[in-house]
C-alpha cells in the first residue's frame, strides 16, 4: 500500500471543515436548546443525530472487511511464526503496560480530586441507566470467555465484534503463513481487498464534517451548554487525567522516536480531531491505517499491530473506566471502595480483563463499568449520574485511545527497525 509522493504533499481540507462543522452544529444546537419547546427538541435532536449515525454505520461497515484483511496479509507477511510472535510479544508489553498506567493514573486522580463527593443524586438520569441495564450481562467467566471466542466468524464480522475477529484473522492468518505457496492466491486476494476498502475509507471520510455536525448539534440541542457548569468539577479532572496520561504516552513516544514524534502527531491530528468530534475512536481505523503508513511504518507492522490496538489498548477508555466508578462509589458513599485501597486494585485488574475487546464506539466503556461495577457493590442506577456528559467525556478518551494506537504501532515498528526516514 505504497502513498506516493503527491498524496503525502497534498494538504488535507478535511481537519479544518470537520472543525467547522463542529463550530456550527455547537451554535445550532445552542440556538435551538435556548429558543425552541422542549417538544420539539426531543423531536428533533434524534432526526439530526441520524447525520452522525449515518456517517458512523458507513464506517462501521467497513472495519470488519478491513480488520480481517490487514491483520491476515500482515501476520502472512510476517513470513513465520517466530516473527509473529516477537512482533505480538513487544505489542502486547506496549497494550498491558500502557493499560496499567491509564487505570492507575485515573485511580489516582480521581482518588486526590474526588469529583463525586457532594453530586447531586437527583441529577441521575435514570431512564438511560435502565436502557443500558438492558445492554448489560453480568461479568462471569462464562460470559467473558464467549465474549472472547467467536461461534461464528460471519456472526463476530456482523456485529463488529472486533476481538473475536483479531481471535478469528490470527488463526487464519498463521494457518495461511503454514500453507506456503498454496496460499499465496488467498493473500494477493486480501492484500487487493485492502486497497479496495482503503479506497472506499476517503469516499466515507467525506462525509465526516456531515456526520459531525449532526452529532453536535444533537447533543446540544437537547442537553445545552448548562450540563457542562453542572458537571464541569468532574469533566475537568477527567480532562486532567486525560491531560496528564498524555504527557506520559508522549513522553515514552519521544524516548523512542525522538523528534519523528512530531511529525507522527502531524499525521494523526485529523484521525483525532475526528474521533472526538464523533466520540468514537473506532470511526477512523481506516483512517489510521492510512496514516501510519504514511508517517513510514511498514504496512506488515501496521496490519498486524493495529487491530490488536483496536481490542487490547483502549488508554482513554480504560482510563474513563476507573474514573466514572470511583466517581459513583464517592457520589453514593461507598465506603467499602472508596476507602480500601485492596479492593480498588482489584477492581482495577478486573477491568483490565472485562475491557478487552470493547468497542471504540460511544457508551461502550460504560456498558463494562456497568457490568464489572455490580461486583463490587456500585449500584447500577449510578451509571444515570454519567450519563448525562458522557458524550463529552467520550470526545476525550476516545481521541486519547487515537494516540495511543498510534504511538504503540510506531513503536513496535521502530523496535522491528520497520519505520521509513527514521
Amino acid at each position: 500500500m505504497d502513498i506516493s509522493t503527491q498524496e503525502k504533499s497534498k494538504p488535507s481540507r478535511l481537519t479544518l471543515y470537520i472543525v467547522i462543522a463542529m463550530v456550527l452544529g455547537i451554535v445550532t444546537g445552542y440556538l435551538i436548546n435556548t429558543n425552541c419547546s422542549p417538544e420539539f427538541i426531543k423531536d428533533f435532536s434524534p432526526k439530526i443525530k441520524l447525520l452522525a449515525t449515518i456517517f458512523l454505520r458507513l464506517v462501521q461497515m467497513i472495519i470488519a472487511p478491513l480488520v480481517f484483511a490487514t491483520l491476515v496479509v500482515g501476520i502472512a507477511k510476517l513470513g513465520d511464526l517466530k516473527t509473529v510472535g516477537r512482533v505480538g510479544g513487544k505489542a502486547m508489553i506496549w497494550f498491558v503496560s500502557a493499560s496499567l498506567v491509564s487505570l492507575a493514573l485515573g485511580l489516582i486522580l480521581v482518588t486526590i480530586t474526588k469529583p463525586g463527593v457532594g453530586v447531586n443524586l437527583a441529577n441521575a438520569d435514570l431512564e438511560g441507566a435502565k436502557d443500558l441495564m438492558g445492554k448489560t450481562k453480568s461479568f462471569s467467566l462464562e460470559n467473558f470467555v464467549e465474549h472472547i471466542i467467536p461461534r461464528s466468524v460471519v456472526e463476530a464480522m456482523a456485529t463488529n465484534e472486533i476481538l473475536q475477529l483479531v481471535i478469528f484473522s490470527v488463526f487464519f492468518g498463521v494457518a495461511l503463513t503454514a500453507v506456503g505457496k498454496k496460499g499465496e492466491n488467498i493473500i494477493n486476494a486480501l492484500d487487493s481487498l485492502t486497497h479496495v476498502v482503503l479506497k472506499m475509507v476517503g469516499y466515507v471520510m467525506n462525509l465526516a464534517p456531515i456526520g459531525v455536525f449532526g452529532a453536535m448539534t444533537g447533543v446540544i440541542a437537547i442537553k445545552g451548554l448548562g450540563i457542562l457548569k453542572t458537571y464541569a468539577y468532574y469533566i475537568g479532572s477527567f480532562y486532567l487525567g486525560l491531560a496528564v496520561l498524555w504527557l506520559v504516552l508522549m513522553a515514552v513516544g519521544y524516548v523512542i522516536l525522538k523528534r519523528r514524534l512530531f511529525v507522527l502527531m502531524k499525521r494523526i491530528y485529523s484521525p483525532m480531531v475526528i474521533a472526538f468530534n464523533t466520540a468514537s475512536s473506532e470511526a477512523v481505523f481506516p483512517k489510521l491505517v492510512e496514516e501510519m503508513e504514511r508517517f513510514g511504518c511498514n504496512n506488515k507492522i501496521v496490519s498486524f499491530t493495529l487491530p490488536l490496538g483496536y481490542s487490547f489498548n483502549l488508554d482513554g477508555s480504560m482510563m474513563y473506566m476507573t474514573f466514572a466508578s470511583m466517581f459513583i462509589a464517592q457520589a453514593y458513599n461507598i465506603t467499602s471502595i472508596t476507602d480500601h485501597l485492596g479492593t480498588q486494585i482489584a477492581m482495577l485488574l478486573v477491568f483490565m480483563l472485562t475491557s478487552k475487546g470493547i468497542a471504540g464506539v460511544p457508551r461502550a466503556s460504560l456498558v463494562v463499568v456497568l457490568a464489572t461495577g455490580a461486583m463490587f457493590g456500585i449500584p447500577p442506577e449510578g451509571i444515570g449520574l454519567v450519563l448525562a456528559i458522557d458524550t463529552f467525556c467520550d470526545m476525550g478518551r476516545s481521541m486519547t485511545n487515537v494516540l495511543g494506537n498510534a504511538l504503540a504501532t510506531a513503536a513496535v515498528s521502530k523496535w522491528e527497525g520497520a519505520l521509513e526516514h527514521a
